[in-house]
């Protein structure tokens, strides 16, 4: 079961925010979206969010991505997709020299 917005955000009820305003048009935990939505927004916000960073991507990383897509279950995908949001979220990267 999915936890609301504002566990993962700043969100305050009543503070009169972006967040406030989806919660109320699309439902506390995104219900009234499809995973096809979601998906579109976690696409946009991470490359986004990419393109603030510095630094270069390796190229092994796009083989690394295709064989993901190609050869891992949509729930694999998923699963991989989780991961990487924790660990970009909480500061567990590799620092390249």
């Amino acid at each position: 079961m999915s936890k609301p917005l504002g566990y993962y955000t700043a969100y305050t009820p009543g503070d009169n925010s972006l967040l406030e305003r989806l919660q109320e048009e699309y439902g506390s935990t995104f219900e009234k979206m499809t995973k096809r939505e979601k998906l579109v927004i976690l696409t946009v916000l991470a490359s986004h969010i990419g393109c603030q960073l510095e630094g270069d991507v390796r190229g092994q990383i796009f083989d690394v991505a295709k064989q993901m897509r190609d050869e891992l279950s949509l729930s694999d995908q998923g699963g991989v997709m989780e991961a990487i949001i924790s660990q970009v979220r909480w500061g567990q990267n590799y620092e390249q020299q």
